[in-house]
């Protein structure tokens, strides 16, 4: 039996278990949101198969991605991640996981959700491209820069344009999947 058409990037078990069942999905949880915001930010730089492959251990490390817990972190935390060997050990980045999440925390405030914010770069909608290449698909667009921009204004870091836009192709907010893989048409529908 032939395998299903996919989009070429997915090489490994960890990468097809989530091009299939989450990559492009449109995500509204604040909780998941809050979970690829940190865990994009932890990628900058490192491959994604790095971080997917750490998943697990950062969901324990950062107390499952709870913002409330993850604003309260001090020195004795910070000290407690950075000889943790299940993640990313960056000083830097594990300090913008903690400003970040009181930030995010702020925009909640702010806006009712995360969700209800962050889905404005996208006019609330999942935005539907028709690549049918992988060279195609950009590394940033115009959304994502906007997105960027006020991330940054509001006191996040590690949210970079291309950081963003891989946020936004993680939780669906852009859909893609080139058209000849079978999860275009079913994230398609989910919108």
């Amino acid at each position: 039996m032939p395998s299903p058409a996919r989009c070429p990037w997915p090489t490994s078990e960890i990468y097809l278990d989530y091009h299939d069942r989450e990559w492009g999905v449109p995500q509204h949880d604040d909780r998941v949101l809050f979970e690829f915001i940190l865990l994009e930010g932890a990628q900058a730089g490192l491959s994604w198969s790095t971080i997917l492959n750490k998943r697990a251990n950062y969901r324990r490390a950062f107390d499952g991605f709870d913002p409330q817990k993850i604003a309260r972190y001090g020195t004795r935390k910070v000290a407690a991640l950075l000889a943790d060997p299940g993640i990313v050990r960056n000083r830097l980045k594990i300090a913008a996981a903690i400003g970040n999440a009181r930030a995010f925390l702020a925009v909640q405030r702010e806006f009712g959700s995360f969700d209800g914010y962050v889905w404005r770069f996208t006019g609330g909608r999942p935005i539907q491209n028709t690549w049918c290449t992988a060279k195609q698909v950009p590394a940033r667009t115009p959304e994502s820069d906007a997105m960027s921009r006020d991330l940054k204004k509001r006191g996040f870091r590690f949210v970079g344009s291309t950081i963003c836009y891989a946020f936004m192709q993680a939780t669906g907010m852009v859909n893609d999947h080139l058209v000849t893989c079978q999860r275009h048409a079913a994230c398609a529908r989910l919108a």
